[in-house]
């Protein structure tokens, strides 16, 4: 098989939860057990830092990853789901993996894969694992895919686990409180390994407590070593003011990603930082203040409150469950614009009533839907924005709705897309 053909064998032939939801999550660890043994557990080759959250997590992950990079540390990636390329889930200092290596790894490994019956997800992880191996890198920042526990990342032995924030997602798998929630989360909390949480929560808070005593982990809770003093958001940057809250420090920082969220991941990337550095990581201030002005540029992250246009204003933002959404409207209010065209699309397995609850009624709706098994029909998603008085058109496609969007909108409006990651894969 041709890279293309590969990767057409990994979507056909295994469960994929992005395409078919919940079918596809596979509630143990053994199948990555298996493969990562057959492979010679590549993941114990090198350092890895692990990294799992309801929301921020990938920009964490990409921060995190760059500020390695520019600290000298050879610095693989693996993070889900992809937007364009399949390639973009695993990368070595932001370039992806050759697609010679998808290629030759999936030739390799056939007759195993056919045997075991894995998901998707637990070749994509094995995948990663023996990638960075074979390139000898220093460090690989593993985002978690799904919840933590029993995720297929959960096999690692990290230097730091980081856990951003817990809000309702996945309940259907995950559980559908707070506390809950936050149990598998926490899965990803190891023995004797310092664990940073980004955000406090009355709820989840006892959760890491015990769970950090039971495997005797040092964990900080990062909003309680520092905090935004001050914050300026320009068109493409945020230019950022850090206070350490117990020693008094003051660093100023300008960061390329805009998006008013990243104002709490900052504070989860920079106290990792300080336990990184603590536990003997080499990593000079000057490093992160010059990885954080090119996150996008070093990692190749994108589809975080996006600029794709201008006159009029397109952005896009992967923002896609209750608490992403109220960030997403929160950017929105915060942006100058006339009026406001939403481009939105929804997958099925979503809190699609929470969603459409935060959303603003004085938009002009683009109601579409992503080409996946899992999207919601557009007219369905009408429907039911219907009873929250949000009215527009139903479109067949992201496409479309977009191109209607544009040829209504005049040039001091605002064109927002997402809804759901799918959506914005879509349009980039």
């Amino acid at each position: 098989m041709n890279y293309s053909q590969t990767v057409d064998y990994l979507y056909s032939r295994l469960p994929m939860f992005t395409r078919v939801g919940a079918v596809a999550f596979k509630k143990d660890l053994h199948n990555t057990i298996a493969f990562c043994s057959a492979l010679n557990n590549p993941q114990n080759q090198y350092k890895t830092i692990h990294i799992g959250g309801t929301n921020g997590k990938g920009s964490t992950s990409h921060m995190l990853a760059a500020i390695l990079q520019k600290a000298g540390y050879k610095t693989g990636l693996y993070t889900s789901p992809h937007l364009k390329d399949f390639r973009e889930r695993i990368r070595i200092n932001g370039k992806m993996v050759p697609k010679s290596f998808v290629t030759s790894f999936v030739k390799a490994q056939q007759s195993f894969i056919e045997k075991i019956e894995p998901s998707f997800f637990e070749v994509t992880v094995a995948m990663a694992f023996s990638y960075f191996a074979q390139e000898k890198v220093d460090v690989a920042i593993i985002e978690v895919g799904l919840g933590g526990r029993l995720d297929s990342t959960n096999i690692i032995h990290p230097d730091l686990s980081i856990i951003t924030n817990i809000s309702l997602d996945h309940t259907n798998m995950l559980g559908n409180t707070f506390a809950e929630i936050a149990f598998e989360k926490a899965g990803i909390i190891k023995q004797n390994t310092p664990v940073v949480i980004g955000e406090h929560h009355p709820e989840t808070d006892p959760v890491f407590e015990q769970k950090a005593k039971e495997q005797n982990a040092h964990l900080t809770f990062a909003e309680d070593e520092l905090r935004i003093a001050g914050a300026n958001a320009k068109s493409n940057s945020l230019q950022l003011n850090i206070q350490g809250i117990k020693d008094n420090t003051n660093t100023e920082l300008n960061l390329d990603l805009t998006g008013n969220y990243q104002r709490k991941n900052i504070i989860t990337v920079l106290q990792s930082v300080r336990v990184l550095s603590a536990i003997g990581y080499k990593i000079e201030n000057k490093a992160v203040y010059e990885a954080l002005k090119r996150v996008k540029e070093l990692t190749g992250l994108q589809g975080r409150w996006q600029t794709l246009a201008k006159n009029p204003l397109m952005i896009c933002d992967t923002g896609h469950n209750k608490a992403g959404i109220a960030e997403v409207v929160q950017n929105i209010q915060q942006t100058p614009h006339e009026k406001l065209h939403m481009v939105i699309g929804m997958v099925k397995d979503k809190d699609i009533t929470a969603v459409l609850s935060l959303l603003p009624q004085n938009a002009i709706y683009y109601f579409c839907q992503p080409e996946l098994e899992r999207a919601l029909p557009a007219q369905e998603l009408a429907e039911k924005a219907a009873s929250f008085n949000l009215s527009g058109q139903v479109f067949n496609s992201v496409a479309t709705a977009l191109a209607e969007a544009k040829l209504k909108a005049q040039p001091k409006d605002l064109i927002f897309i997402g809804g759901s990651t799918f959506v914005v894969a879509e349009i980039i």
